[in-house]
């Protein structure tokens, strides 16, 4: 029986502060994104693996985070620019939105500012702040974090997400995004369908299967005035693979993706053909907290995972 996990990096402004030139449509679309992506989810009773950058959860603060060790600057942006741009830098309304939703989507971290964790800059003591951080205000909102999802997906510094009590993390892409994505799928046949990895710190690797924002720009647009979203094609490809198999299809994105109803149109393709697979098949919509505890499972492990070398699910 396979399974599709979605998967989101809820970042507002978190995800462009270290980034010289913005891209403005998502900056500012961040806000709009979760509420159309939670309204979506709702509509089709879809549960999904959501990563909240954990700043996002404070009322307010100031700026300057004295005890944190970030590099030199790295809350610059917070104090100047953006110093009264509260709708970017703390969500607690959008945060109990997704907690107060009729779907039990999971709630997971990004970290709490974002920061890379694969870095050569981002030493252990670092890595170490931003989820002793994360999980401090978790705890404020009696939340538990299972999942990590790594910001840039720049994994790194897995033995701290273990010390903290993380089970599961979202992991790089065995397959290319975009056009070449595409094209892997379509003409090579490809597989979309990843299987989840024990790591030797007993994380449960979750490997992304499929960027649903890869293929953008005047690309898409010509696409879709020839033939068809092509991401809306790839992602029923993945689905269609998963019901057909005991595989997992795992597709992510930002709520910021979301900048023209174009993209909401693209959503909605793909979570309503989900939807019709589903109810027609064997096929379960899953988070990334429940694969990794069914890897615990089908390992005999009961509770917290225990170091494993390298095994996938399959494994003995």
């Amino acid at each position: 029986m396979g399974s599709v996990v979605v998967s989101l990096d809820a970042e507002l402004g978190w995800g462009f502060h270290d980034i010289d030139s913005l891209p403005t449509d998502r900056v500012e679309s961040g806000r709009r994104g979760w509420s159309v992506m939670l309204d979506l989810f709702s509509e089709f009773e879809i549960p999904a693996t959501w990563a909240v950058v954990g700043h996002l959860m404070l009322e307010s603060c100031d700026g300057r985070h004295v005890e944190h060790p970030a590099p030199e600057g790295w809350f610059e942006r917070e104090r100047t620019e953006w110093a009264d741009r509260a709708d970017l830098r703390f969500a607690p309304d959008l945060v109990d939105a997704l907690l107060s939703s009729e779907i039990d989507h999971e709630f997971a971290s990004h970290s709490f500012s974002h920061v890379l964790f694969g870095r050569p800059e981002t030493d252990h003591e670092l890595a170490e702040a931003e989820l002793r951080r994360s999980t401090e205000i978790a705890s404020e909102w009696d939340l538990s974090i299972e999942t990590f999802i790594y910001p840039r997906n720049d994994v790194g510094h897995r033995d701290v997400l273990a010390d903290h009590g993380v089970r599961a993390y979202r992991g790089r892409s065995p397959t290319r995004d975009g056009v070449r994505g595409l094209f892997d799928s379509t003409f090579r046949d490809h597989s979309l369908l990843v299987e989840p990895i024990v790591d030797e710190y007993g994380l449960v690797n979750v490997p992304a299967s499929l960027f649903l924002f890869g293929f953008e720009g005047p690309a898409r647009t010509v696409a879709e005035s020839i033939w068809e979203d092509p991401m809306v094609v790839q992602a029923r490809r993945g689905i269609d693979e998963a019901a057909e198999s005991d595989g997992i299809f795992h597709m992510w994105l930002h709520p910021n993706n979301l900048t023209h109803e174009r993209d909401d149109r693209r959503m909605r393709a793909i979570l309503a053909y989900l939807d019709q697979k589903r109810s027609r098949t064997d096929l379960t919509v899953e988070t990334i907290a429940d694969v990794a505890r069914e890897v615990d499972v089908a390992r005999g492990v009961d509770g917290r995972v225990t170091p494993v070398d390298g095994q996938t699910i399959g494994d003995d």
